[in-house]
């Protein structure tokens, strides 16, 4: 089976909006045959005061390393509408299209 990520805006956004958005994606990527790789880092070890223990200065580039990780698991990315305007997201959609990995589009 097929593994792909979620690259999603989250900037701005409800805890509901991100969710929504992320189970469609899910929903989406599922019946066309893919695993989704989990890339919301909500446990304990990405929580703002165990980076702080650990010296993370930039959280916000420890998610995105994390991230472009993870997607040399897959063999996609799911952008979600509003990526071009997420500046993770744009360097997410840099690296698959730079390294090949398929590109699908929330439509």
């Amino acid at each position: 089976m097929e593994k792909a990520m979620i690259s999603q805006p989250m900037a701005g956004k409800t805890d509901e909006e991100i969710v929504a958005a992320r189970e469609r994606a899910v929903n989406f990527l599922e019946l066309n045959g893919y695993e989704v790789i989990n890339t919301l880092f909500t446990d304990e070890w990405y929580s703002e005061k165990k980076m702080q223990e650990r010296g993370v200065v930039q959280i916000p580039l420890c998610f995105l390393a994390k991230s472009i990780e993870n997607m040399s698991l897959c063999h996609a990315v799911y952008f979600v509408k509003g990526w071009e305007k997420a500046r993770g997201c744009k360097i997410e959609h840099d690296c698959a299209e730079k390294y090949g990995v398929k590109i699908i589009m929330e439509e």
